[in-house]
């Protein structure tokens, strides 16, 4: 008996039980003259609550055989157990890697976590290439998990299994749409009751309807409050399936009752589903009371479920493939396909198609041509956007819409109908702000620039770059700066704009030019006779730059014989003092002091040689 499995004791309120899962959803949905075939195995050499053994098999196999004149147009292979998982195993001793892996976890205070998994992989071209005849799986690592946590042996939760369903074609099948949900979901002793719902399905008739269930780790010995409904109808397929024991280690391709610790079962649904239903509603239950007042379940973690009905509708789908727009302008040029891919007829043609922004009508087209199942059309369809729309902007484009959000067409899926498309309108270009550049001050507030410094981080031709003084310059190509490279600013601080090309439109950069008072040069001579050279004391970025500075100068005997300022500057004349009074000091070595009057700056001390 598996004790902690499917015996419920009462713990006290602080013992921690859990359970989690992966919600089955539509994987694949195949739409026209389709069916489908399943084969598989049990890893497990008995039904494990009734024979005690903890390894599974290493492999096992099954046939496959399907009719020549069915052409397969999918294979899935899923192998799952107890562990986390192994994603590689072999098939006919070829390797194969998982698409993807489901896991559960099944948590309570004896055993801590308890983790099942199933892997999937697309194995089509292999099937095709292999036929017919016996496959054999392989190389599954499960021994090692159950080696490693006795939790699972002592649970009686040790199982190994695979499937391989076949997908295939035939013109003599009725018009049929198939769907395979995939996932991993659990019930148990803690979860006893688990609803899922089946969407995106369209039943137009009901006849020959089925649904099919990949399980795991039933048991045929654990018959307790088990079901299986169908829309709150309890179904069965005796002598396999009860309507007690639905998930018994049965395999009803092969009418076989000892697909251990696993379910690979179909049912007929056809009096359970209605003409016009879009979903369907699967509840499976477990645990009950037994004559000894002991509660006990089955552990049972659902894989798959596919559904084969009978549908005979077009499914309109639409995608934007890519969109134009001009600069300054908000009419959208918008290029996109409508297909009717998954489908069971034709989409007729004049199959409106609207397109809308914040929720506005902006724009309507329709199907030129009927589209057949499995094909597509494409056009192009012009909108036009409000003006008051963000430069960025959603367009929903929406097919088999009369412009009022109201569908025109019975379709297969009618919330496959919508595509959002990302727009970007070249009305007005966001403005990148760059670095300032930064000079020194050359006198009143200007200085010397190349602006292409700018651009220092950006790749660009120069071809491609203008520069103007005002916005309204750079939109209208207007009054552009002729010589970027030796540009002298008109204000501290300037804003400077770039006009970048980049077709259809342009970039817009925007970055300031600034002064900063540089530390003055000091010559270290000077020769004031008249020859129109170097006749003053030129102190260079000290006049118009230091406006309120203050120069003193001393002869050798220190002797203060000048005082200058912005105004002032020193020509070899002395002004200060009784005598030599407007005379031109004698050659020699003379001292100043300088005061820049800038916070910035400390008294420049320093002397000056003056010849003639």
């Amino acid at each position: 008996m598996k004790q902690l499995k499917y015996i419920l004791l009462f713990f006290t309120a602080s013992l921690s039980i859990s359970v989690s899962s992966q919600d089955i959803d539509l994987f694949a949905q195949f739409n026209g003259r389709y069916d489908y075939t399943a084969i598989g195995n049990t890893l497990n050499p008995n039904e494990n609550n009734v024979s005690s053994f903890c390894s599974v098999l290493n492999a096992s196999s099954a046939n496959l055989n399907v009719d020549p004149s069915n052409q397969i147009i999918k294979a899935y292979l899923y192998w799952a157990g107890s562990g986390p998982g192994d994603n590689q195993v072999s098939l006919n001793n070829i390797p194969i890697i998982a698409d993807d892996t489901y896991t559960v976890t099944y948590t309570d205070i004896f055993s801590g976590d308890l983790i099942y998994f199933s892997c999937y992989a697309d194995i089509t071209n292999l099937i095709l290439n292999e036929g017919n005849g016996t496959y054999e799986l392989s190389d599954i690592d499960i021994n090692s998990t159950l080696l490693s946590n006795s939790g699972y042996c002592n649970n009686r939760t040790n199982f190994g299994g695979w499937s391989i369903y076949v997908i295939y074609e035939n013109n003599s099948l009725p018009l049929n749409q198939i769907n395979l949900y995939q996932g991993l979901e659990i019930i148990n002793r803690n979860e006893q009751e688990k609803e899922i719902t089946l969407t995106n399905v369209n039943v137009l008739d009901n006849q020959g309807a089925k649904i099919g269930f990949l399980a795991w780790e039933g048991d045929n010995n654990l018959n307790f409050g088990e079901s299986l409904s169908i829309n709150d109808n309890i179904i069965s397929n005796p002598p396999l399936n009860l309507a007690d024991n639905a998930f018994n280690g049965t395999n009803t391709f092969t009418n076989s009752s000892n697909f251990y610790n696993a379910d690979l079962d179909v049912y007929d649904i056809e009096n359970n589903i209605n003409i016009g239903d879009t979903s369907v509603s699967i509840k499976l239950t477990t645990g009950d009371f037994g004559p000894d007042g002991i509660f006990r379940a089955d552990l049972i973690i659902i894989n798959n479920i596919i559904t084969v009905l009978n549908s005979q509708l077009p499914d309109a789908t639409i995608a934007a493939n890519d969109y134009t727009v001009n600069c300054g302008e908000n009419n959208v040029e918008i290029d996109y396909t409508v297909s009717n891919v998954n489908s069971t007829a034709l989409l007729p043609a004049n199959t409106p198609i609207a397109f809308y922004v914040d929720g506005a009508l902006v724009g309507q087209s329709q199907t030129t041509s009927d589209i057949p199942i499995g094909g597509s059309e494409t056009n192009t369809a012009t909108i036009v956007v409000p003006e008051t729309s963000d430069s960025l902007i959603l367009v929903l484009l929406s097919v088999d819409d009369d412009g009022t959000m109201t569908s025109m067409i019975p379709e297969l899926n009618e919330e496959n109908n919508l595509e959002l498309l990302e727009v970007e309108l070249l009305v007005i270009p966001d403005i990148i702000t760059l670095p300032s550049l930064l000079e020194c001050n050359e006198g009143f507030e200007t200085g010397t620039y190349n602006l292409f410094e700018a651009l220092s981080d950006i790749e660009f031709i120069e071809e491609d770059i203008s520069f103007y003084t005002t916005i309204e310059d750079l939109e209208d190509t207007s009054n552009q700066i002729l010589i970027p490279t030796a540009y002298n600013n008109t204000v501290n601080p300037q804003t400077i704009y770039i006009r970048k090309e980049n077709a259809p439109c342009y970039e817009i950069f925007q970055f300031n030019l600034t002064i900063e008072n540089c530390p003055p040069y000091v010559p270290q001579g000077f020769s004031p006779n008249d020859d129109s050279y170097n006749d003053w004391f030129n102190i260079q970025r000290l006049y118009n730059v230091f406006t309120e500075h203050e120069l003193k100068i001393y002869n050798r005997l220190g002797t203060l014989i000048f005082e200058g300022d912005n105004e002032k500057p020193w020509d070899g004349k002395v002004n200060r003092g009784i005598n030599n009074h407007g005379k031109i000091v004698p050659t020699g070595t003379y001292f100043y002091i300088l005061n820049l009057n800038d916070p910035n700056y400390l008294p420049m001390t320093g002397w000056v040689y003056v010849n003639y």
